[in-house]
């Protein structure tokens, strides 16, 4: 934690020699992407993409698993709401990984005794992705929560207007290697 708050301590000395411009903040935000991902800490997503502040829009969720609409309606719908209506942001990329004991847990059927909130949200999932290889169900549960997402009021509004382009991408947290859905053929290949 000491490092954590020194870095704070120190930040706004840091930003302006390393031209963020935290000026620019106090219009407001103008990100260009919403990015949902898990809140695993392997998973960073200014590290994945360079991204600096004020680019990505965030929105993490244990196995960034998307809710139905009529599920939950509350701080995930708030957010994707929010950046896809009001920001305006004109892309959405649902981000799984590879270890991700989410994706485990739903594959394996753990039934998570020690964690009854979290096995709560894990039946929110769409579906329960299948086989051996965990890459593979990891894969298929960012297919099936970018299927949730495009479900959500909002983004299937802009979907229908054509102004909001839907990506899935899987990290491979051990590798580094990031992988895009590729719709034609439903395969992750490298980006």
């Amino acid at each position: 934690m000491r490092s954590f708050i020194d870095h704070a301590r120190t930040f706004r000395e840091r930003a302006e020699p390393e031209g963020i411009g935290l000026g620019r903040f106090a219009a407001g935000q103008d990100p260009s992407v919403l990015f949902v991902t898990c809140p695993d800490a392997r998973v960073v997503p200014a590290l994945i993409t360079g991204a600096g502040p004020g680019e990505p829009f965030g929105l993490r969720t244990a196995g960034a698993v998307m809710p139905s609409y009529s599920d939950r309606p509350a701080g995930e719908a708030g957010t994707i709401e929010f950046a896809v209506r009001v920001l305006g942001v004109p892309d959405v990329v649902v981000c799984g990984h590879s270890r991700c004991a989410t994706v485990g847990a739903l594959a394996g059927g753990d039934g998570l005794p020690s964690a009854p909130a979290l096995r709560a949200w894990l039946d929110l999932a769409a579906e329960a992705p299948g086989g051996s290889d965990p890459d593979l169900a990891g894969q298929r549960h960012v297919l099936a929560q970018l299927e949730r997402l495009r479900e959500h009021p909002a983004v299937a509004d802009r979907l229908a207007a054509g102004d909001l382009r839907p990506h899935g991408w899987f990290d491979e947290v051990d590798t580094g290697v990031v992988r895009a859905h590729r719709p034609g053929d439903g395969v992750f290949p490298p980006l």
